[in-house]
């Protein structure tokens, strides 16, 4: 039986069971006996050739090698040529007309290409046959649990770029990130699995290469089997892309056998080709009609924004797509995938999305795969592409509204309240987004499907989120127009840098409060790169196309940023410490459900919350007792909220069965206290503005 043949869909299990047809096997070059045979799939070409090149010349073609059709549209040749280290290209004929791309003199890149090398003229590459063989030394995937997992995102080159105690060559590498001192810095502030900005080999889009600059975040995939080779080590790159692939493996190894899970931000919606009119590389001169959505008069279907997308529908390319996370996962030992722009991967022949699409079926049931986490970004530009909470069983989904919630709640409320005296809203949106967004995320999937955070490479750092009311891109070279205008942002009273004491303390303390926020709400906490040591970029909320210093994490670090990182420590401890904040499961009233974390809401009296004072917009503060029962251990926690600026004393609320209050973290304190009070139910506690505090109930 197929195995992607779960759904209850009838229409779409035959559709999945076409991923798994045979003709799809092996696409891309397999060595054997000496020897090695290339397929290429293409339903509209009229011939394909192999052309081999010169070892040592990129553009001294040697050989060149006619494929035969074998059927299914799949096109083969066996050649004594194709071994490891060999380079090539192939070139394909068809017809003229709507919606078709090919020139035959056209050197492309072979689709399955596990090495990639740079040809001698613009926009031309060379795949290379590589020998994958590594030597995982007994190291095994660290299988880190979701209600266990906190997501560090980061760019390779910007990790380590700077890091004073990272050898200058191993400086935005990946040979950098598995350093001990990168390693120690994951493993200290409490990171279980590092997402890395995209690896795939990519390329700049020529509007930037016009610019003088370049695609730093990496959006824009060359190949989807390759690893980027500029982010390896000289000596690496010497070596060819086989010693590319042996250094990111072996960044791989070290970060499991450090405990720290690798996931992958992937991008399969679109490709480097850009637009009609872009560079034909590969897929475009290969079958531009199946590879790319298009309307019937040729003209492309973009939702990704970039030009082109990927035409999932097409069995052939969304098993392409399933291959390439088949051998990251396997061959390569990747721990998950965040998949960009999803909603581009789940739209249907008719370019509708669709949760039971073959592909994200195959995603999440493929064998190869068990135990891969899955995360979608769960839009794209096209129409119907906000699908936040409708992936599905098995996708955990980066959750916008969550992050809109909490930056409102902290940021743009406290902005609207000083100018109008009260705050637009109450605390039950925010209460809501705490507890796992049960509003967004069915039952059956529970608040581990929330992937939670508050910045990423996307947008303000965290520090600029509460130093800058508006975005400052004039860097990027497109006259500030560029990047999101809604940021719910707040300055707390200067545009950018001050010395203004009470602005800067101020602002410290919110970027404490969404921290504290993050680490502290049921669901699985994503971290961006340099949040922790409050990295700014000086406004600019559309980096993708600066690589310097300023999107490079800094490690000279002041004692306000050292303290920042430190309440990061404590809280991804305390995370780890409570079971009550990582429930898998959501509560019911009146029902015993096994993984759930029991939730009491009081009020600053210490009464429990009354419906008038969740929709009240002048209420808000809260207190939130979440009560997790397990076989071995029964934890109780205790979190304050105090969402407005003016002071407030809060009374501890009578809870059954508990007889004391452990403080164990507060967002006022510069730096997190040592010192563990106690306190009794039923005593005052001073809560200065804006700021939260968590006890343990004993």
């Amino acid at each position: 039986m197929c195995p992607h043949a779960l759904s209850t869909v009838a229409e779409t299990t035959v559709e999945a069971c076409s991923l798994c047809s045979s003709a799809y096997d092996d696409l891309g070059v397999r060595v054997h006996n000496g020897v090695g045979t290339l397929r290429v799939w293409s339903t509209n070409a009229t011939a394909v050739e192999l052309v081999i090149f010169d070892s040592g010349d990129v553009d001294w073609a040697v050989a060149t090698l006619p494929l035969s059709p074998v059927g299914d549209a799949v096109w083969e040749v066996t050649s004594d040529l194709l071994v490891h280290g060999a380079r090539y290209a192939i070139r394909v004929t068809g017809p003229g007309g709507t919606g078709n791309s090919f020139d035959p003199t056209a050197n492309l890149l072979e689709p399955y290409s596990r090495g990639i090398v740079k040809g001698g003229r613009p926009n031309d590459w060379r795949s290379v046959v590589v020998d994958a063989s590594f030597d995982w030394g007994g190291v095994h995937k660290p299988r880190t649990s979701w209600a266990d997992t906190v997501i560090y995102e980061g760019h390779v080159k910007g990790l380590t770029k700077r890091h004073p105690q990272v050898p200058p060559a191993l400086h935005g590498t990946y040979a950098g990130l598995a350093h001990p001192a990168m390693i120690e810095h994951l493993q200290t502030l409490g990171i279980t699995a590092l997402e890395l900005l995209p690896v795939h080999s990519f390329v700049s889009e020529p509007f930037l290469r016009q610019r003088s600059l370049a695609n730093y975040w990496g959006y824009n995939s060359l190949g989807f089997f390759a690893p980027h080779m500029p982010y390896a080590t000289t000596e690496s790159r010497r070596g060819g892309p086989e010693a590319v692939l042996r250094e990111f493996k072996g960044m791989v190894r070290l970060l499991h056998q450090a405990g720290i899970e690798v996931l992958l931000d992937v991008v399969y919606n679109h490709t480097g080709e850009g637009g009609p009119e872009g560079p034909r590389m590969s897929l475009r001169g290969i079958d531009n009609a199946r590879y790319y959505r298009q309307n019937p008069d040729g003209s492309y279907i973009d939702t990704t924004g970039t030009g082109n997308t990927v035409d999932t529908s097409t069995p052939a390319a969304a098993r392409m797509v399933l291959d390439s996370l088949r051998y990251w996962a396997d061959e390569v030992q990747i721990d998950g995938f965040r998949f960009d722009l999803a909603v581009s991967l789940g739209r249907d022949a008719q370019h509708e999305f669709t949760a039971e699409h073959p592909l994200l079926q195959a995603i999440r049931t493929d064998p190869v795969l068990e135990g891969t986490k899955i995360i979608a970004e769960p839009w794209d530009v096209g129409m119907g592409g906000w699908q936040t909470g409708n992936f599905g069983l098995g996708w955990h989904e980066w959750n916008d509204r969550y992050r809109d919630r909490v930056r409102n709640f902290w940021l743009s409320d406290i902005d609207y309240a000083r100018r109008a005296s009260t705050a637009p809203v109450g605390i039950g949106g925010f209460a809501t987004r705490l507890a796992g967004s049960s509003n967004t995320f069915s039952d059956e999937r529970g608040p581990l499907a929330s992937v939670n955070f508050v910045t990423a490479h996307d947008g303000f750092t965290l520090r600029d989120l509460v130093s800058y009311n508006v975005k400052h891109n004039e860097i990027n070279g497109e006259d500030n127009h560029d990047g999101a205008e809604t940021n719910r942002a707040f300055n707390h009273g200067a545009e950018g840098p001050t010395t203004d004491p009470v602005i800067e303390a101020t602002r410290r303390k919110a970027m404490r409060n969404l921290f504290g926020t993050l680490l502290l709400s049921a669901g699985v906490p994503m971290i961006t790169a340099g949040d922790e040591t409050g990295r700014t970029q000086d406004g600019d909320n559309n980096a993708y196309c600066i690589d310097s210093p300023l999107t490079w994490l800094n490690w000279d670090l002041a004692p306000w940023q050292q303290a920042l990182r430190a309440h990061v420590e404590r809280l991804t401890r305390l995370r780890r410490e409570n079971p009550a904040l990582r429930p898998t499961r959501y509560a019911r009233l009146g029902e015993d459900i096994p993984g759930a974390s029991d939730m009491l809401w009081y009020d600053q009296n210490g009464e429990s919350m009354s419906i008038d004072r969740w929709n009240d917009a002048a209420n808000r503060t809260l207190q939130y007792v979440a009560v997790a029962e397990e076989e071995d251990a029964h934890n109780r926690v205790l979190l304050m909220v105090h969402g407005t600026e003016a002071a407030t004393d809060v009374r501890l609320p009578l809870v059954p069965g508990v007889t004391r209050y452990v403080a164990l973290w507060s967002s006022a304190d510069e730096r997190p206290s040592l010192v563990e009070t106690m306190h009794r139910p039923g005593d005052v506690i001073a809560l200065p503005g804006t700021s939260m505090r968590l006890f343990r109930a004993e």
